[in-house]
């Protein structure tokens, strides 16, 4: 007889064990300028950031757990340059 922790398909422990070692394998959340910049990235993704603490990516490419009030902070020229290029 199987139990859901020999199926890893199937839900269950397993299934929450499996995906939290591939984000702790994805995730290299970077230091550096998401402490100095304001940056830009998906509405929905800030929103499933705040559900599930999931790190977000911004445009210019940094991986980070959004936690502060970014109106605090001036614009990453990275995000600002690449958004304006999508605009146009």
């Amino acid at each position: 007889m199987s139990t859901p922790l020999d199926s890893p398909d199937q839900g269950g422990l397993a299934t929450l064990d499996r995906e939290l070692e591939e984000l702790i394998r994805e995730e290299s959340i970077e230091p550096g300028d998401h402490e100095r910049f304001s940056h830009y990235v998906k509405k929905d993704k800030i929103l499933e950031s705040a559900i599930t603490g999931k790190p977000v990516r911004a445009l210019c490419g940094k991986k980070w757990t959004p936690g502060r009030d970014p109106e605090k902070f001036p614009v990453c020229p990275t995000c600002k340059e690449i958004y304006e290029n999508l605009t146009k």
